[in-house]
């Protein structure tokens, strides 16, 4: 028996698997939040393969995503990961995960938690969809724009409606799987 899974998992075994374990589960988990955040941002304009290879990169360079230690990145500290293969090496990328940071502490402050804060434009539930072909799936939704305008309006960067909609897909605020998935509706 085949198992049935999303089209864009592909068989690359670094996709599938995250396909298969991450993609759309609910995270409330302000770290995981504010990785995936900077992910889906560093992924405009590249393949999200690209970004799960570089993953681990990703998390030693930016302190497992400890938001208040990468708020206290120094200038001299960006321009060592400018240096550094094991992300992608584009400073409004690079600077943008700083500052972020620290706009990340901020909404903390404010609401909790990030993860309060994102789940608060559902009222707690997860957004779930019924595409039946990767075609349906939009690449922003009236949800995403809202979190798009709201971030932006905190400072955050790299956050586009698109961005936004990948990201509230990764972390499970939209679940997207497609009905026929195996993973569909699973937590």
């Amino acid at each position: 028996m085949t198992i049935q899974r999303c089209d864009w998992a592909g068989s690359e075994p670094g996709m599938v698997r995250y396909h298969d374990e991450e993609w759309g589960v609910p995270s409330r988990d302000d770290a995981h939040l504010f990785e995936m955040l900077t992910l889906e941002g560093a992924q405009a304009g590249l393949s999200w393969s690209t970004i799960l290879r570089k993953r681990e990169g990703y998390r030693r360079v930016f302190a497992g995503f400890d938001a208040a230690k990468v708020a206290r990145f120094t200038s001299r500290r960006i321009e060592k990961l400018l240096a550094d293969p094991g992300i992608v090496r584009h400073r409004g990328k690079i600077e943008s995960v700083v500052s972020n940071a620290a706009c990340v502490l901020d909404v903390v402050a404010e609401r909790g938690s990030l993860a309060d804060y994102v789940w608060s434009f559902t009222e707690g539930r997860p957004v779930v969809n019924r595409w039946r072909t990767h075609s349906e799936i939009p690449s922003e939704s009236p949800l995403s724009n809202a979190l798009s305008k709201d971030l932006r309006r905190r400072g955050f960067r790299f956050v586009g409606p698109t961005t936004c909609y990948a990201f509230l897909q990764a972390v499970g605020v939209v679940d997207d799987h497609l009905v026929g998935c195996f993973r569909r509706g699973a937590r």
